[in-house]
């Protein structure tokens, strides 16, 4: 495989933190989540950062946590908001390739079954079909890969991912 790394992008409750873990132990990488990186850097849990501090300090201590990476084969799981900074997109892409899980709205909501404890970043007074429809064509246009995951299971995600690199 060509790329040193692989970037996950996508919406919370994507899988990319799972995906991450089966493709970097299929691949041999290791695996880089940046929702525990925050969380190891902070000592807090991300709601506990949302709730304390809102989305544009957690933003921002996303984007650190992020242009600190200096990764070498790993997979990497992104948060669902790393795509609202340019800064943290531009250094991911040029680390590896990026993939974007992408999922329906449906299925995002359906997943999403305890949402005021995941630590997703909604914007004061943003509705979860918001969120969805302001990152949607960020993935896209961040993507090197885009892999259909609604409906599917964890191994043929991996699988169609491997294949697509």
């Amino acid at each position: 495989m060509h790329h040193h790394n692989i970037i996950l992008i996508g919406m919370p409750g994507a899988g990319k933190s799972t995906v991450g873990v089966i493709l970097a132990k299929s691949l041999g990488m290791q695996f880089i989540d940046t929702d525990i990186l925050i969380q190891e850097r902070t000592g807090r849990m991300l709601q506990e950062i949302l709730d304390g501090e809102g989305p544009d300090t957690f933003k921002r201590i996303e984007e650190e946590a992020i242009l600190s990476l200096h990764p070498c084969r790993a997979v990497i799981a992104t948060g669902g908001s790393v795509v609202c900074s340019g800064a943290a997109m531009a250094h991911l892409k040029s680390a590896g390739a990026v993939v974007y899980l992408e999922i329906a709205y449906e299925e995002m909501k359906k997943r999403l079954k305890n949402i005021t404890t995941r630590g997703i970043v909604l914007l004061p007074g943003q509705s979860l079909q918001g969120m969805y429809d302001e990152r949607a064509p960020l993935y896209e246009k961040y993507a090197d890969l885009t892999i259909a995951c609604s409906g599917e299971g964890l191994e043929s995600v991996v699988g169609n991912v491997i294949e697509a690199l």
